[in-house]
């Protein structure tokens, strides 16, 4: 089976601490995330270890249901959650660290092994997830770079 790691990073002009805090919170992920419908925590707030979460979205024409489950939780420097469910099983990481002028350099890494209509075109699913990740980035990026007066709020 083809194994399918995509890193994508970005750089976004605000500090870590609240890079990371909007980031790793799942009811920011509307926000971020093009793909991402809708989050639904099936265990209580705040975001820890265990906790878990579900999520509906499109990807690659398809909708997609699934929950996550937080695996590790180091704030403000690394945060993963994995699924082994649906079609695609797959670890999901976001790290953070400094950067020389202030900001922040985070990066986005999904891991997996994709089976079924994923599998037979694991390439191609690579492919159309690091454009997704991606854009999904330059989305955080505007939302946290927005002067303060023009955000929406940030939950």
């Amino acid at each position: 089976m083809t194994r399918v790691d995509v890193q994508s990073t970005i750089t976004i002009q605000r500090p870590r601490a609240e890079v990371a805090a909007f980031a790793s919170d799942p009811d920011n992920a509307t926000r971020w995330y093009q793909n991402i419908e809708s989050v639904e925590w099936e265990t209580p707030r705040p975001v820890r270890p265990g906790s878990r979460i579900a999520f509906v979205a499109t990807f690659l024409g398809r909708r997609l249901a699934y929950t996550y489950q937080v695996r590790e939780l180091e704030p403000w420097r690394r945060f993963v959650m994995t699924t082994a469910q649906g079609p695609f099983p797959m670890e999901t990481t976001y790290s953070w660290e400094d950067t020389a002028d202030g900001g922040t350099r985070m990066v986005l890494r999904n891991r997996g092994e994709p089976s079924g209509f994923a599998g037979l075109g694991a390439p191609f699913v690579a492919a159309a997830m690091r454009r997704a990740n991606t854009k999904d980035l330059l989305t955080l990026k505007n939302v946290l770079e927005a002067p303060a007066g023009s955000r929406d709020e940030v939950h």
